[in-house]
């Protein structure tokens, strides 16, 4: 694996980071009565895939690592059912930022088995 000198130097946080930018680009466009409801759950979800990869990055033990990495999964599940329910309420195409997501699974995913592999 390549070192890194913090969590910024990680293209899956630098991915996951760009998707909450994103995301906030997005749900501004969402109809007023979402600002407390969707806008906000999505948000957060968001937030927590990259907030959970810094945590991991920063934890010494491979279990309490992966432990962290496994929420950022779990928030990415639920950042895709609500891009499938914004497109379902026809609030926004989400066709783009719904393949950014998978990027940061995939790398998510990547960087999880190469941790494994190096145990």
């Amino acid at each position: 694996m390549i070192k890194t000198r913090n969590f910024e130097d990680l293209i899956v946080w630098q991915k996951a980071h760009q998707f909450v930018l994103n995301i906030y680009t997005l749900t501004r466009t969402f109809p007023k009565e979402e600002q407390f409801g969707l806008s906000s759950q999505l948000r957060r979800a968001a937030i927590s895939i990259a907030a959970n990869i810094v945590e991991g990055y920063s934890k010494n033990g491979i279990k309490d690592k992966l432990r962290y990495f496994n929420i950022s999964q779990g928030s990415l599940a639920e950042c895709r059912y609500y891009l499938r329910l914004i497109c379902d309420l026809r609030y926004a195409d989400t066709e783009t930022i719904a393949g950014d997501l998978e990027e940061v699974s995939r790398l998510l995913n990547a960087y999880i088995r190469g941790i494994n592999r190096n145990t």
